[in-house]
């Protein structure tokens, strides 16, 4: 009887250990010396600060491709009019930064100012082939227990799968029949604009006084380019916006993991195992915290390695992980309005 025992309070034991190591995070603000609830409070003011930062430096993108190529987009990406290019340019954007949050980001403010969706659509379906490394790396952690790495490959391996058949699926149709393009340009359509109706009234209200707060930084951070010559001033606004994206999501991750990763956790273990609608939803919720899919399903890989969870419990997880990543996307995009949005 000993010896069931023992593997049981192990398995009790190891629960807080990953919990008091996340607790244990230490946040960046902790310099200043701020401690207990200031600490806390002053850690969710960031969070708020970073955000507001991104929106701005989507905006400053937008500003500075309009700025390099005086309105000429389509000519300036036309290396990219090749729709498996533009996966490519996808592809290795995001397995370089490990962010499809960034990158994505980053697309929609080149799609504001003016990158076409043709090429732009295949670069989001890139970036999410891209994002597919980082739970596979997990995984190799594993690799000198075979059963757990079996288990923990397994589970990656259904993210990677369902990001790569969405991509066979779609782009296919995408470039027979602009099927994304369409639906996309109908949406933006209903939510943005004055003839958009109740959606459009709500959106372009949240979308006006985004920009209305946002708009005088990039303002003055645009006033950088202006004093150099017309392509080179919007390259540079371009390269300041991609490094305060690449900074601020950085940085956000880390308050993140400081502030959600032990309650990300728990969550998990309490909802996971309920059902497929209960495994969409906190796949979903947990990576709208985190706003990094890849940290989400980083966190499902090694509870699925232990048998915590199977497959069947981790592919619902999956989607819901997929359908949370898309707020970043939406975030970005409410650095614009009216017909820029699209």
């Amino acid at each position: 009887m000993s010896t069931p025992t023992m593997p049981g309070a192990h398995e009790v034991h190891e629960a807080p250990t990953d919990q008091d190591e996340a607790a244990a995070a230490r946040s960046p603000l902790e310099r200043f010396g701020l401690r207990g609830r200031a600490l806390e409070i002053a850690n969710w003011v960031a969070v708020a600060l970073g955000i507001y930062l991104l929106i701005t430096a989507v905006s400053v993108i937008g500003d500075g491709f309009k700025l390099a190529t005086g309105g000429q987009a389509e000519e300036l990406f036309a290396f990219a009019s090749n729709p498996l290019i533009a996966l490519m340019i996808g592809v290795l954007a995001t397995a370089l930064i490990q962010s499809s949050s960034t990158v994505t980001s980053i697309t929609v403010g080149l799609v504001a100012g003016g990158l076409p969706m043709a090429t732009a659509i295949p670069m989001l379906m890139g970036a999410n082939i891209g994002t597919t490394l980082t739970s596979t790396l997990v995984s190799l952690g594993m690799v000198r227990q075979k059963e757990d790495f079996r288990r923990a490959f397994a589970a990656a391996s259904v993210h990677d799968f369902f990001n790569l058949l969405a991509v066979v699926i779609f782009l296919p149709l995408e470039m027979m029949f602009g099927l994304l393009d369409r639906v996309s340009t109908f949406f933006a359509d209903q939510l943005a604009g004055s003839d958009g109706g109740l959606f459009a009234t709500i959106f372009a209200g949240i979308g006006t006084a985004v920009t209305t707060v946002t708009d005088p930084l990039a303002d003055l951070i645009g006033m950088i380019g202006d004093v150099l010559p017309e392509p080179w001033g919007g390259i540079l606004l371009i390269l300041i916006g991609i490094g305060l994206i690449l900074a601020v999501i950085n940085f956000i991750g880390v308050l993140l993991k400081v502030v959600m990763v032990g309650k990300a956790k728990q969550v998990l273990h309490n909802a996971i195992g309920r059902g497929p609608l209960s495994g969409i939803l906190s796949g979903t919720l947990i990576t709208v915290m985190v706003q990094s899919s890849s940290t989400t399903t980083s966190l499902m890989v090694p509870l699925a390695g232990s048998g915590t969870f199977s497959l069947k419990q981790v592919y619902p997880f999956t989607l819901g992980a997929n359908i949370g990543t898309t707020i970043t996307a939406l975030i970005a995009a409410f650095a614009f309005t009216g017909i820029e949005a699209r």
